[in-house]
């Protein structure tokens, strides 16, 4: 009978650990899989991404040019249609209500965007950050309004 005190790991699932220094024959004696001399052999030694022993980094080496607007763009959480058909007809949703459903999971920085993917059934007042044309399009077309809130 299987009992917590029997409990054991499957046949070939578990490694022995590695003895490191444990004589020549081991395999893993006198250098301990370190190689030969060096910072690397040392012990506490780490050496970041990179590094290549003093000489100037290729990151550094290489020009950098160019713009690049990422730091600028706007990135919004994408909520389809098919979502908002779970509230009730004549509901008000905005970024708060999607958020404590579930919705919209991500960051608390990001915006969120409806996105006319799916078929919406319910009239419904809609807020959000963003709205495609097609998603706009298809909330109005049920009756309900598009919001757009800054």
């Amino acid at each position: 009978m299987l009992r917590l005190h029997n409990l054991k790991p499957r046949p070939g699932s578990t490694h022995r650990k590695k003895r490191l220094g444990i004589g020549e024959s081991s395999g893993h004696g006198k250098t301990s899989g370190r190689g030969g001399k060096g910072q690397s052999a040392r012990s506490g030694s780490s050496i970041r991404i990179g590094f290549e022993g003093g000489q100037m980094p290729l990151i550094r080496r290489l020009p950098k040019r160019g713009f690049n607007n990422k730091a600028f763009g706007t990135s919004y959480l994408p909520v389809s249609l098919d979502v908002l058909n779970e509230f009730d007809d004549g509901a008000t949703v905005d970024e708060a209500v999607l958020r404590t459903t579930g919705a919209a999971r991500g960051k608390k920085l990001l915006r969120v965007k409806i996105l006319g993917d799916g078929e919406l059934t319910k009239k419904l007042h809609v807020k959000a950050a963003a709205f495609s044309a097609t998603a706009r399009a298809a909330i109005e077309k049920a009756g309900g309004s598009a919001e757009v809130v800054a």
